[in-house]
Order: structure tokens, then C-alpha cells, then sequence
């Protein structure tokens, strides 16, 4: 495949990561070692309660419900293949970045040169960013971050438009905001933080007429905790050749996150086009690889996965009504409901009875995500919080 015609070749094509930043017209003019990044005060927030998290973590933490992770993975299947991979270590993993490839492209039924790997789906998200920087990028607030953040970071204009009342991208006021300066659209769906989903014929349609227009990027990250994911998905879309990205992850469902696997999906010469600015397959090592594809589409597994979160999920929604709170009904595997302190407090005094979660402010209110742990983290969190309500 193309993609993978050697790695003396992928390398170049990866020059940004890899020392080629001050070669990019009209991006990074003026190096000079400062920061590649800054940080902008609204992507602080963000990492507020995760700051109070990592930092101030006990040893003794009860529940880690502040990453969105799949407590019960990885499989047996992808240990087992991590296990296995070890001993060829040594060697470039180029076969199995290709077979992983040719998995995915197989089963969705795409063509040579449509996806496009990477170490998780954040070196794919920083990509689109950074190919995005000479006009404007609309999307939705709140929603997932690290896009927008990054690319605001490097001076581009982010439009974030208000979602609905009840917490879902506004499709038709985001494209009202799509004007000839408009170089990508992102929607995250299911959205982080909200955990809520767009009518699927209407953002299908939606992408259809926008794509004609710009890029849209459509991060799919949880996308497996719906009941029908091949139903959903917007790779549909990339096959009848319409200008998207969609992005996929195994950082979520199938347990990862530590593992950092992720592909994006688009035309051909987009994918060209993001892979100027990462260093895409070569970021995943061998052991990473091989554990993916084992994994990919292992039903049973994913099943079993699914039904332990959402039993956990129904317990949260019992303890949430049961102190009287409401809640944002969640499609994935987090739950956003609004508190009555401040989020920074609350985090800190959740931290201290063991348990970590992570806040927001939006809509003059307090909120805070808690993340799908196992039964008995779910427990800790409901003992924490009665505690505290």
C-alpha cells in the first residue's frame, strides 16, 4: 500500500514532528525555541480537575473516574498478542501496520489509501488542526477540546457555536457560521463532555451539503458504545466520496487508552494531506499494533465490555436520582449532570474520599463528568458523593 511504501519515505512525508516545523510556509515563521504550543485559558479549564487528579492522587484512590476509560480491558486476546509481539520487538513493525490497515479497510470496505493510522487519534486530531490553520474552524461548545485548542494555540480562529437546549450540536446554526473562510468543521458525536448524539439523517445530510463546501471532521471516539455503530458511523459518507475525516479510536471500548491506537478515515488525497503532519503508523509500536489487531472487532469481547458499562451507567443514574440531581441522558461511557458547588471544590473533596472526577462550567452552571467505572468504583463514587449532596 501506499501508505506504507518505506519508512525512509513515511519520515519525510512526517517532517513537521520530525525537525521540518521551520520548512512549512505561513505556519511557524518565527521559532526561535519558543513554546509550539500555548495554552489558551479555556483549554486550562479543561485540565483544572485533572491537574487535582494526577497531582494530588492518593495511593489508596478508590475510583479513577476522570479519563473516560475502559476499566475492563484490554481483552485476553490483545494480551496475549502483546505478549507475542515481544520477541520480534526488534524489528520495525511494518507488517503489522499494514495488516492492521488492510483489517480496518476490509471491514469497513474502503479503498487503499483511505485510512490512515497513528499512536491514539490525538496526533490525528493535532494534524487536522495544524492542516487548518489559514482559515477558520466552526464547531460547537462544549465539545472535545484538543482540535480547537491547538489549533487556536497557533493562531487560527475557532467559532464555537451554542449547542441546543438539550445539549446537542446545532446543525443548522453551524452551518450558518460555515462562510468562505471556513476551512474545517468538527463534530464530536457522541459529544464529549455532554455524552449526547445528533440525529443520525441529519448529520449525514448535514455532511453531504457542508462537505461540498470545507472539511468536516467527524471524531468518533465513542462510537462503539452505541447499540449500532456500523449503522451510524459517517464512513459511509467518506465511500460515496464526500469530503470528510472520521476519526476512530481504540483508546475507549476496546481498552487502549494506555496502548495508543487510533485511524482516521478520508478520501485519498487527504490523507496525503495528514500525513504531512504526523508521523502517523511509526508513532504505534509493535507491541501496540499487534494487540489492535487482534482486537479489532472482537464481538464477544466488546459485548461483555459494553453490558458490565452500561450496568454501571444504570447504577449512576439511581444514585443521581436518588440525591435528587438531574442528569444529561448519556450515549457513551460518562455521564455530565450539573452540581451545586463549585467544580473546583467539589473535585477536590470528591479527591479526598478516594475518588477522581473531572468539572466543567458552561452555561452559568457547574457541571461534573464522572466516568463508567467498574461496579465497585461506581460504589466508591456514590458513597463520595452522598456524602458530599
Amino acid at each position: 500500500m501506499a501508505t506504507f511504501i518505506n519508512r525512509r519515505s513515511l519520515l519525510k512525508r512526517s517532517a513537521l514532528l520530525t525537525g521540518g516545523l521551520a520548512f512549512l510556509p505561513g505556519i511557524f515563521n518565527q521559532i526561535d525555541a519558543k513554546p509550539l504550543f500555548k495554552r489558551t485559558g479555556r483549554q486550562r479549564g479543561l485540565f483544572n480537575s485533572d491537574s487535582i487528579a494526577f497531582e494530588t492522587t492518593p495511593p489508596d484512590i478508590k475510583a479513577r473516574l476522570l479519563a473516560n476509560e475502559n476499566p475492563f480491558g484490554p481483552s485476553d486476546k490483545a494480551k496475549k498478542a502483546i505478549a507475542e509481539a515481544v520477541n520480534v520487538s526488534y524489528q520495525y513493525p511494518i507488517d503489522s501496520m499494514r495488516a492492521l490497515e488492510q483489517k480496518i479497510s476490509s471491514f469497513e470496505g474502503l479503498n487503499n489509501g483511505q485510512v490512515l493510522l497513528a499512536a491514539g487519534s490525538s496526533p490525528l486530531l493535532l494534524a487536522a488542526a495544524l492542516s487548518s490553520l489559514k482559515g477558520t474552524i466552526v464547531s460547537a461548545t462544549p465539545t472535545y477540546e484538543d482540535l480547537l485548542s491547538h489549533a487556536e494555540g497557533l493562531g487560527a480562529k475557532v467559532v464555537r457555536v451554542p449547542m441546543t437546549a438539550d445539549y446537542t450540536y446545532d446543525l443548522d446554526a453551524i452551518e450558518k457560521a460555515v462562510d468562505a473562510s471556513t476551512t474545517l468543521v468538527y463534530i464530536c458525536n457522541p459529544n464529549n463532555p455532554t455524552g449526547t448524539i445528533v440525529d443520525n439523517a441529519k448529520l449525514k445530510a448535514f455532511c453531504e451539503r457542508v462537505s461540498k463546501k470545507t472539511t468536516v471532521f467527524v471524531d468518533e471516539a465513542y462510537i462503539d458504545y452505541l447499540p449500532d455503530p456500523q449503522g451510524t458511523t459517517l464512513i459511509d459518507n467518506v465511500k460515496k466520496g464526500q469530503n470528510l475525516i472520521v476519526a476512530r479510536t481504540f483508546s475507549k471500548l476496546y481498552g487502549f487508552a494506555g496502548l495508543r491506537v487510533g485511524y482516521v478515515v478520508a478520501q485519498p488525497e487527504m490523507i496525503k494531506k495528514l500525513s504531512m503532519y504526523t508521523i502517523g503508523p511509526f508513532g504505534i509500536s509493535a507491541t501496540s499494533l499487534n494487540a489492535a489487531i487482534a482486537a479489532y472487532q472482537e464481538h464477544d469481547y466488546l459485548q461483555d465490555a459494553l453490558k458490565k458499562t452500561m450496568t454501571s451507567k444504570q447504577y449512576l443514574y439511581d444514585v443521581l436520582k436518588g440525591e435528587g440531581y438531574t442528569y444529561i441522558p448519556s450515549a457513551t461511557n460518562f455521564v455530565l449532570f450539573p452540581i451545586k458547588m463549585k467544580g473546583q471544590r467539589f473535585a477536590e473533596e470528591m479527591m479526598k474520599r478516594g475518588v477522581g472526577i473531572r468539572t466543567w462550567q458552561f452555561n452559568n452552571q457547574d457541571w461534573c463528568r464522572v466516568s463508567i467505572g467498574r461496579m465497585d468504583e461506581m460504589q466508591a463514587f456514590g458513597a463520595a458523593f452522598k456524602d458530599l449532596s
